[in-house]
Parts: C-alpha cells; sequence; structure tokens
C-alpha cells in the first residue's frame, strides 16, 4: 500500500533506506524532532496511525497516550524489552520485530568477541601500536578446540551461535529451565550455575526485560571460575555490571567481551581499564546486508499491515 494522506510517527533516528521509504510512502513525523509534547499531540497526535521504532529507542508511554487512533508499532529489531508491550497489549495494538534476518550478524559477532577475547587480539594490538614488540614477547592465548561453550538462551541466535562454536570443534552445553529442547543433542543444564561450573566460554543471548534482569549474578560468575571468560550479545540489563566488575577486580573470572552494557552508551571505567575486557558499541547486527534486511522487514511489516490488518513477524 502507497498512501501519502496516512501518517507515521518515526522514533528517533532509524536506518537511512527505511527512512526513505517511509518518507515516500507515507506523511512522516520524527519523535526526536517534537519539543512540545503537548502541543504536537494536540495537533497531529490523532492523525497517527502506526509508530516505527527500534528496540533500542522503544517507546514512552506518555507519547502512546496522545496516539488515540494507533494501530501498530513496528519495531527495527528482534529484542523488544525496552517497548511498552503490556500497555499496547491492553489496547490492542499488535507490534512487530525482526527476528532470524540477524541470526548471523550477531552469531558471527558472539565469535568474534570470543576470539578477540581468548587470543587476546585487542590487547595484542595495542601491544603493537605502543611500540613494545622489538623489546617484549606478548603473553599467550588460549585456543577454542575443545573448550565447552555454555550458551545462555538457546533460541535462534543461540543455536546459530552453537553451529559456530561446533566449527571450531567446541562442546556445546546450553541452559534452559525445565526440559531439554526435543531433538537437540548438545549438553542441557537446567541450573545456570552448573552450566557456568561446567563452560569454558559462557555466552549469553537471551532477550531482555524483568525476566532476565541481572540474570548473571556472583553466583553464576563465581561458578564460571578464574578460568572462565564471559560473553554477551543479549543486553546490557542480562548481566549485573556491578557484580561483572567486582568478579574480575577478584580475578574469579578470567575475562569478559561485552556488546551491551547496563547504561549504555556510558561504560564504566573499570571495565575501560582492564586488558582482559573487549568492549564493542552493540555491533550484533551491525553489517550492512543484515540492517538492510531489517530495514526491508520494517518496512514490508508496516505495508502489509496497512493492506490487510496483519503482520509478517508479531510479536506474540
Amino acid at each position: 500500500m502507497t498512501d501519502n494522506t496516512v501518517d507515521v510517527l518515526a522514533w528517533g533516528a532509524l536506518n537511512p533506506s527505511l527512512m526513505a521509504n517511509l518518507q515516500q510512502h507515507y506523511r512522516v513525523h520524527n519523535r526526536a524532532e517534537i519539543t512540545d509534547l503537548q502541543a504536537w499531540g494536540d495537533t497531529h497526535g490523532a492523525k497517527i496511525t502506526a509508530v516505527i521504532t527500534s528496540g533500542v529507542f522503544g517507546t514512552e508511554i506518555e507519547v502512546l497516550e496522545r496516539l488515540p487512533n494507533l494501530k501498530v508499532v513496528c519495531s527495527f529489531g528482534v529484542g523488544y524489552d525496552a517497548i511498552d508491550i503490556a500497555y499496547l497489549a491492553d489496547r490492542g495494538i499488535p507490534v512487530s520485530n525482526t527476528p532470524d534476518v540477524l541470526n548471523n550478524a550477531v552469531a558471527e559477532t558472539a565469535m568474534a568477541l570470543t576470539l578477540c577475547l581468548t587470543r587476546r587480539i585487542s590487547e595484542a594490538e595495542r601491544f603493537v601500536r605502543a611500540g613494545a614488540w622489538p623489546t617484549g614477547k606478548f603473553p599467550l592465548g588460549r585456543q577454542l578446540t575443545g573448550k565447552t561453550c555454555g550458551i545462555v538462551g538457546l533460541g535462534k541466535i543461540g543455536k546459530t551461535i552453537a553451529l559456530r562454536a561446533a566449527a571450531f570443534e567446541m562442546n556445546i552445553a546450553y541452559y534452559r529451565r525445565g526440559e531439554p529442547y526435543a531433538g537437540i543433542d548438545y549438553t542441557h543444564y537446567n541450573d545456570l550455575a552448573e552450566l557456568a561450573r561446567a563452560a569454558d566460554y559462557l555466552v549469553v543471548i537471551v532477550p531482555g526485560g524483568a525476566g532476565t534482569q541481572h540474570l548473571i549474578n556472583r553466583e553464576v560468575l563465581q561458578a564460571l571460575g578464574p578460568d572462565g571468560l564471559l560473553i554477551n550479545v543479549a543486553r546490557g540489563s542480562v548481566v549485573d555490571e556491578q557484580a561483572l566488575i567486582a568478579a574480575l577486580q577478584a580475578k574469579e573470572i578470567a575475562g569478559a567481551a561485552l556488546d551491551v552494557f547496563e547504561n549504555e552508551p556510558h561504560v564504566p571505567a573499570e571495565l575501560m581499564s582492564m586488558d582482559n575486557v573487549v568492549l564493542a558499541p552493540h555491533i550484533g547486527s551491525g553489517t550492512h546486508e543484515t540492517r538492510q534486511a531489517m530495514a526491508d522487514l520494517v518496512f514490508a511489516n508496516l505495508q502489509q499491515f496497512m493492506t490487510d490488518g496483519t503482520l509478517i513477524t508479531p510479536v506474540e
């Protein structure tokens, strides 16, 4: 459907390709440009049919309440913990996200961080750039072959990470409360601390939200042990950041590689000061190919909803 009489609210600086499509086919309002919310709502709020946002921007109830004729929310990203799902459900407003199209990119990021951490790549580059190589010998790293990769969250992305890790001849184990997944041969743990105790590398890839807040706590980190390494490509809220800092300072774990943080883009100074910590600016799905596929899926969801009232990838 193409209808330049339909108004949509874009929640911030979204993907350029997505914005171009929206502006070509709809009348676009930009949340970032609204300075007087009450005045804007009085003038434009009733016109808005759709909200386009992302897993990072989320939504604000005070804005949503000014959109009495809102019919749908389409989000750029697989995670939706920043979106007011319960509030929207109460209003009968469906939400879409962009699952599956980013599985490979996030899995590649997880393995890149794992390799960077275990082979000390970032540390080694700093060593070379500092001119230390001619007069010093760089310390040894560790190999992945034969080690256990413990995956916290064996969803679609988790399964893709498992395939990548298995290609490095790692042993795969995973955490899931209750019964193991049918047809999955990987070692199952329904106790997270037990998985951490068995793992050499603990890779976190569960959704964010209240149900996983600080799932990786001091107890889990202590179980991971002084030779264990933590990799987080999920949400910053899943790891208790202060507990992680304490565990690293006490040498209760060997290191961490983090793509997400509790208060991103702000990263604690303690983490930035540690050589055994690899830091990335939330680049999990950050490839040209993946972001284009995500943009295309957001727009396709919106177009289909405007045509027949259904979504390709609804959040259930």
